[in-house]
């Protein structure tokens, strides 16, 4: 009887712990390579990263914090764009390998540029939507390509900019 006992126990915990295996992360992290082209049409290209730090309130609602800065040297001028941003993303997170997702972040922008010995600076509101997918590699790391539409509102005037992102993201928690 004993040894039912212990054997039931065992497999109880096992089931449990497999069960949570595969309970989706409380939080990730996100680093990675991103290309912001500015200005659509007769813009400018941009190279830089992003970071991204959301914490899930549930299997389907986080909130993400982005931080992302970028760097042009269009026709000798140093140009530089960071961004800011922090809202709701929405993901479908039914499955550790893929899960793909959309987002709507707002907050501000600051933007520099240099050139001849002078220099400039602006500041201004910043929001973004769009989305992207998480491909898992691993139960902790996945690979996330992501397009984000980037508005910069400064000046009396709306930046239009478009961001490809290719991140690493860190899986840490469980829901």
């Amino acid at each position: 009887m004993r040894k039912f006992i212990f054997l039931a126990l065992g497999i109880l915990s096992f089931s449990a712990t497999a069960v949570r295996a595969q309970d989706p992360a409380a939080a990730d992290l996100s680093v990675g390579y991103s290309y912001l082209r500015e200005g659509l049409s007769n813009g400018i290209n941009a190279n830089g990263g992003s970071v991204a730090l959301t914490g899930y309130a549930n299997r389907w609602l986080g909130i993400t914090g982005d931080f992302g800065a970028y760097h042009a040297s269009p026709f000798g001028i140093s140009a530089n764009t960071y961004t800011y941003l922090v809202g709701p993303r929405f993901a479908y997170r039914k499955s550790s390998r893929v899960t793909p997702f959309a987002q709507v972040l707002l907050g501000g922008a600051h933007l520099t540029a240099s050139a001849g010995g002078g220099s400039g600076s602006a500041n201004g509101f910043a929001f973004s939507g769009g989305g992207g997918i998480e491909l898992g590699i691993s139960q902790h790391l996945a690979f996330r390509p992501q397009v984000d539409y980037i508005g910069i509102r400064s000046n009396g005037s709306t930046g239009n900019s478009v961001r490809a992102s290719a991140s690493i993201v860190y899986r840490f928690g469980s829901r």
